[in-house]
């Protein structure tokens, strides 16, 4: 049964609720259960929740035997005994009906008035979020979308729901067959990281924003993006967070002679390693995330005093004005690093792309030739290499 189609003569059926009782003839003196509440079960399709379940404050008295669970699909129809339960919770599965109330029985048979009506009115939904996108990483792909469902109505927003199914390429379409539907997961923020992807399959995806009753909207316009290996869009994790793969070496010239490994560029790792060039912390104060320079001979400072278009934008390091204190990561904004490795001055530059609750994604550059502040971005072979490396 479709929901949407169950609320002619809504208010009628109300004003009627007077004769709408059930037929049990034996009266309780218990009194009728309290605050009739509800959430339902979210599936992924608005107008066809998986279920319902309702809570009320539970009867005290000894005399208590059982609770009476009635509903009715329309406001036409009359009600009927859904279940019992010694439980004051009651869980209804597949699409719920439209409106539910609940009774005391006491251990005699005896049955209280009823509970207050609940009905299931799926106008209350709150709205799609209105645009998504993405950014590409490796195996993974970063989701940030309007926040307009939270913002529309605070004291009822619980949460989005993230989905994921496969995009037709060759047709330029995304497949949303039931069984093709993935959950992702769900999250209070409005952006959500899909890690453990294939990289090279293209994947299409959608958010939808869930009340506190578990009403869910329609979806977002759906998006499709393909995760791939690259030198851009590094993600970095905040230390506090995995200390693993919070720290980043641009590159490290062991002989002192300009000709270090290539697989020792751009390599995430422990940001308590000694060598790493930065690491990434979360200011727990205020939940900011930092850049923090780690080796011995890094300083940095922020490229310009605008956020910069790309990371192109940063074509030639500053010669003056770097600094060892750690500066804020904030999207579309540069920074260069001055590397004194042995003795010799190497300059890199990073600008932020995205910077979420855990982490940081980033696109970078490095000058492998002493003293050389010209900073040129990485070439696409030599980035394969830089990736395959990690």
């Amino acid at each position: 049964m479709r929901l949407l189609s169950r609320y002619t003569g809504l208010a009628a059926g109300l004003l009627s609720w007077g004769c709408q009782s059930n037929t049990t003839s034996l009266v309780s003196a218990l009194p009728p259960p309290q605050n009739l509440a509800y959430q339902l079960d979210p599936s992924g399709d608005p107008a066809q929740p998986a279920g319902i379940l309702l809570v009320w404050d539970d009867v005290q008295s000894s005399a208590l035997g059982s609770y009476r669970i009635y509903s009715r699909g329309s406001t036409s129809s009359p009600y009927g005994l859904r279940g019992e339960t010694s439980s004051n919770t009651f869980h209804d599965n597949g699409v719920p009906h439209l409106q539910y109330y609940v009774t005391a029985a006491d251990v005699n048979g005896g049955e209280s008035d009823p509970s207050n009506v609940i009905t299931v009115d799926e106008r209350l939904q709150l709205p799609q979020p209105a645009s998504l996108s993405s950014i590409s990483l490796n195996q993974a792909i970063h989701l940030q979308w309007a926040d307009n469902a939270a913002v529309s109505d605070p004291t009822r927003f619980n949460w989005y729901r993230v989905y994921s199914m496969p995009y037709d390429l060759d047709h330029g379409v995304c497949i949303t067959q039931r069984d093709s539907i993935s959950l992702e997961g769900t999250t209070v923020s409005d952006q959500f990281l899909a890690t453990l992807l294939v990289n090279g399959v293209p994947r299409c995806f959608g958010v939808s924003a869930i009340s506190v009753e578990g009403y869910e909207s329609l979806w977002s316009p759906l998006w499709h993006d393909t995760p791939r290996p690259d030198a851009r869009n590094v993600l970095l994790s905040a230390y506090e967070v995995s200390q693993a793969q919070s720290g980043f070496r641009f590159w490290n010239d062991a002989n002192g002679n300009g000709r270090g490994d290539p697989g020792e560029l751009g390599l995430v790792q422990d940001g308590n390693l000694p060598n790493s060039d930065f690491s990434v912390h979360l200011q727990a104060s205020d939940s900011t995330l930092w850049i923090v320079p780690k080796f011995a001979g890094d300083s940095l400072q922020v490229y310009g005093s605008t956020p910069v278009a790309d990371l192109t934008s940063v074509d030639f390091a500053p010669v003056n004005g770097y600094s060892d204190k750690m500066f804020q990561a904030v999207p579309g904004w540069g920074y260069v690093f001055q590397r004194n490795e042995n003795g010799q001055y190497h300059y890199a530059a990073l600008r932020v792309t995205a910077v979420g609750r855990q982490y940081v994604i980033f696109d970078w550059s490095a000058q492998t030739d002493p003293g050389n502040p010209e900073l040129v971005v990485m070439r696409p072979a030599l980035a394969a290499r830089v990736t395959g490396s990690r």
